[in-house]
């Protein structure tokens, strides 16, 4: 220890934040073969648990007692003077160059993050089914920080409780205190095993499921003075063994890995190995406490809080195509900025005398830097919002269109069954899709007007009929049937939220022609009889297996003269991983066909729809008044595995099952545009708005085979 009671200095442990940082940063950008970079915030959780705790036992050791608003103090001064210049850049950086329909929530996430619940807010958003295909949040790095200082809202307190009897004594004893943090250490990592694989949202961003991290490190922190006398080569086997199983983790962990859960614990147990074998010394702490390494180590904290922000909004800015090259430029740029704020904000603030042994005023620093914040970040919504294109003020010269004819008998049918994306529809819908790629300004009376867009959803989402990732019910059999009732014709709409996104149309149509309209839709969840991985839990998706089971003899009982398939076709592998992965879902397919035909007169599949880019609403937004930016090619890789849904359409056109492509609808020549007469096509990347479902309904109704009752 120092003279002044601080620790002393371990150039290993800047070393390891250097790494940490480093796998982050990597992992974020794209570059290298780091794709499960990720676990460098579990190192960061380790190593915080470790200095913490060594920081409040030395004082409760040396002094008798803890001071909980020094400690505040110490956190405010520590974190919050970089982390508010980086909040308040990046609100002003998303109102001027980010998408104005997504500031609303920015304002929302920079308030979490200035009052640190912004992980909180993350696990309720990744739950939320509508918000999955969002995309993520400029500040949604701060819940690492979130994190760390809920556990330290507790952890000084009990520490002091902990300790308080042995205290009295005349001697501070930590046997207790181990007890305690061992079993919190042992629950927190249970909770993580289990939520891990319910819910994968909260297992990530929660501190119940995070705690367990940190009480490692604080359980090495207390283990320290045994810790010194390891054994050389036990110290020395130790630290290599962990730096390996980081680097390990980092490069063979992926999006698909369940996590934190058991997985967790390689780079946990590799950071708290390296942090033990610190306590005495090691050729690994050596390596990492090289020049290089402390000085990425000094900045890892500002290169953190700056590289996020940089990734998401710069390419927004510029219109730059996201790449290794162009984000490694960027994060380049956020450790320049590390530089600047270390040199010109953290350290000059965190050095004050006057503030550093005052707690209370440090403490209310910290307070007025997060008020500000929000003050800020309200006021700028509330005062100055961006202005959304299509609600804008009546001088504002916007090319305004006729109204486009929503009446069913006016539009022509489609070309035939199997047309390519590229054939040429009927001339009305044509000469509608030919204006909309002439159409270079946005219409004012745009149906949905793009503030509503996200959340035009299918009635059958507020009436509590599509079931979201979780639960297997199917849904209710009286309220939930549309159409004409009585009608001896029964229609059902199986699939997934590319089979909802078609009710619209089926509603028109069965309201037209008085069928009954049964929706049967699950979150996810595909028509194929192929078992899936899941990311929302971290595991198979029996939840979809089940429910399509309850559907399937559902529909047997219902014996409907038509069943309307809809699945969207994504990159998710079977379960079990196959080496011949088409085959294994041309042969779910296959059931699922055989079985529906055996329950229904007719069966037609919808061939899923073009992937876009970027969002509908998002693109139109970014260039109202130059439409063609936002025109995508049906040839440009647009189509979600396109090898998958060429084999499963022609399985079913083998089988007899109707074929349907609605790209003509959406497409001329192969070019797609955003925008077709005064409807909005896309609500996101790949769901079909309602009204243009509701516009396409003749050309559907054209290719449906002819019911009797």
């Amino acid at each position: 220890m120092h003279p002044t009671g601080r620790l002393e200095y371990r150039g290993d442990i800047e070393g390891m934040r250097a790494i940490a940082v480093l796998l982050v940063v990597i992992g974020h950008a794209s570059v290298g073969w780091f794709s499960g970079g990720f676990v460098g915030v579990d190192v960061f959780f380790v190593i915080s648990g470790f200095l913490i705790t060594s920081l409040l036992a030395k004082e409760l050791t040396d002094t008798g007692k803890i001071s909980i608003g020094g400690f505040y103090a110490r956190r405010a001064l520590r974190l919050l003077p970089a982390s508010t210049v980086v909040l308040l850049a990046t609100l002003i950086a998303s109102w001027a160059w980010l998408s104005p329909l997504k500031f609303a929530d920015t304002v929302r996430d920079i308030l979490a993050s200035a009052f640190y619940f912004i992980n909180f807010r993350l696990a309720d958003i990744g739950t939320d089914y509508l918000a999955a295909d969002d995309p993520p949040s400029a500040v949604q790095h701060f819940w690492s920080l979130a994190v760390e200082e809920q556990f330290y809202m507790v952890w000084p307190l009990l520490i002091v409780l902990a300790t308080l009897r042995s205290r009295r004594r005349g001697q501070t004893k930590f046997g207790f205190l181990v007890a305690v943090l061992a079993t919190i250490t042992v629950g927190s990592l249970a909770l993580s095993w289990f939520v891990t694989h319910q819910s994968a949202p909260w297992a990530y961003f929660g501190t119940h499921t995070r705690a367990w991290e940190l009480g490692i490190g604080a359980l090495v922190a207390l283990g320290a003075p045994r810790l010194v006398r390891l054994p050389r080569v036990a110290a020395e086997l130790a630290a290599w063994i962990g730096l390996g199983a980081i680097i390990t983790a980092a490069m063979l962990y992926d999006e698909f890995t369940p996590f934190p859960g058991i997985a967790a614990l390689l780079p946990v147990a590799g950071a708290a190995l390296i942090l033990a074998a610190g306590c005495r010394t090691s050729s690994a702490g050596h390596v990492l406490s090289v020049a290089p390494m402390r000085y990425l180590g000094k900045l890892s904290y500002g290169w953190y809080l700056w590289h996020w922000p940089l990734l998401i909004i710069v390419p927004a800015a510029f219109e730059l195509e996201p790449s290794p090259a162009v984000n490694l430029a960027l994060v380049t740029g956020a450790l320049v900025l590390a530089q600047v704020s270390l040199v010109a904000v953290e350290n000059p603030i965190r050095h004050l005398a006057t503030l550093r042994h005052r707690p209370v005023r440090g403490i209310g620093l910290g307070l007025s830097l997060s008020s500000t914040t929000a003050a800020v970040a309200v006021s700028l919504a509330i005062m100055l919002p961006p202005d959304v294109p299509g609600l804008l003020p009546d001088n504002r010269a916007i090319f305004v269109p006729p109204p486009v004819s929503l009446e069913l008998p006016t539009l022509p049918a489609s070309p035939a069954p199997g047309a390519s994306p590229s054939a040429k529809p009927a001339p009305s819908m044509a000469s509608l899709i030919a204006q909309g790629l002439a159409t270079q300004s946005l219409p004012r009376n745009l149906d949905p007007p793009l503030s509503r867009a996200s959340k035009d959803v299918p009635a059958t989402y507020a009436a509590g009929c599509h079931r979201g990732f979780e639960g297997t019910s199917l849904p209710d059999p009286v309220r939930c049937v549309f159409g004409d009732l009585s009608s001896p014709t029964t229609v059902v709409l199986i699939g997934d939220s590319h089979a909802a996104q078609w009710f619209p149309a089926l509603l028109r149509l069965a309201e037209e022609r008085h069928w009954r309209l049964v929706p049967m839709t699950k979150g996810n969840c595909g028509v194929g009889d192929v078992p899936v991985f899941e990311k929302t839990f971290n595991r198979t998706y029996t939840e979809c297996e089940e429910w399509r089971d309850k559907a399937f003899a559902r529909i047997a009982t219902l014996r409907p003269a038509l069943v309307v398939t809809g699945t969207y076709f994504d990159g998710r592998p079977p379960v079990p991983a196959s080496s011949n992965p088409q085959a294994v879902w041309v042969d779910g397919w296959r059931k699922s066909f055989v079985n529906l035909q055996k329950s229904a007169g007719h069966v037609v599949m919808m061939v899923d729809n073009l992937y876009r880019f970027t969002a509908g609403p998002e693109c139109a937004a970014a260039h109202p008044n130059r439409l063609s930016a936002c025109i995508q090619s049906a040839t440009s890789g647009g189509l979600m595995e396109s090898v998958r849904r060429a084999n499963i359409a022609k399985l079913a056109q083998s089988l007899g099952v109707t074929v349907i492509d609605p790209l003509p609808w959406m497409c001329l020549d192969a070019k797609c545009p955003v925008v077709i007469g005064n409807v909005l096509v896309y609500r996101d990347n790949h769901h079909i708005t309602t009204p243009f479902s509701r516009l396409v309904a003749p050309m559907l109704d054209a290719q449906l085979p002819s019911l009797t009752p």
